[in-house]
């Protein structure tokens, strides 16, 4: 009987490990790939957005397959999270150390970044206003070249970083520093 259970505890292992490598494995192989990006906030602190990086394959971005004035994901797959271990200004406004997950409602002429107080979000399903922790407004600047992959990048600052969004031929940006 105690061997059986063994060879069970076994199978169900190997079982586990079997998933876990094909889950990996699946990640890599999607259309809209992870991709990771972090910005040092000095000290020891950092912040940390995951992602997954959309292709435009030859598609109208915004305006059209990212409709302008409605909330969006920003990314693919799962939900983007931002997590900062320090208390951070975000475009002036104070965000406390933690995990979020963020959204963006694209426009023209202007972005609003949505930080929302919910995490572990698959897909497009936006959580609702309830749950917003603070909405944000970014600039939005034309890109001299087209992007081809959705990237979320940070660029050193004086005071700390700076978030973009590039794609298509849009930068959305927004300036993040240590409290």
């Amino acid at each position: 009987m105690r061997a059986l259970a063994i060879l069970m505890a076994i199978g169900v292992l190997a079982l586990g490990v079997f998933a876990g490598v094909h889950a990996a494995q699946d990640k890599k192989s999607r259309p809209s790939p992870a991709a990771k990006t972090s910005c040092d906030l000095g000290g020891g602190k950092t912040l940390t957005i995951d992602y997954s990086s959309p292709r435009a394959k030859g598609r109208k971005i915004y305006g059209d397959l990212v409709p302008y004035g409605e909330v969006w994901r920003a990314g693919a797959n799962e939900a983007t999270t931002f997590v900062t271990d320090a208390d951070l200004s975000v475009g002036g406004k104070t965000v406390p150390a933690g995990s979020y997950t963020i959204f963006a409602i694209p426009d023209k002429n202007k972005w609003t970044l949505v930080v929302s107080k919910k995490t572990g979000e698959w897909g497009t399903p936006y959580p609702g206003a309830d749950s917003d922790f603070a909405r944000i407004d970014m600039t939005a600047s034309t890109l001299p070249t087209t992007v081809e992959n959705f990237t979320i990048g940070f660029d050193k600052t004086a005071g700390g970083c700076a978030l973009r969004m590039d794609w298509e031929t849009t930068r959305a940006s927004i300036d993040i520093s240590k409290k």
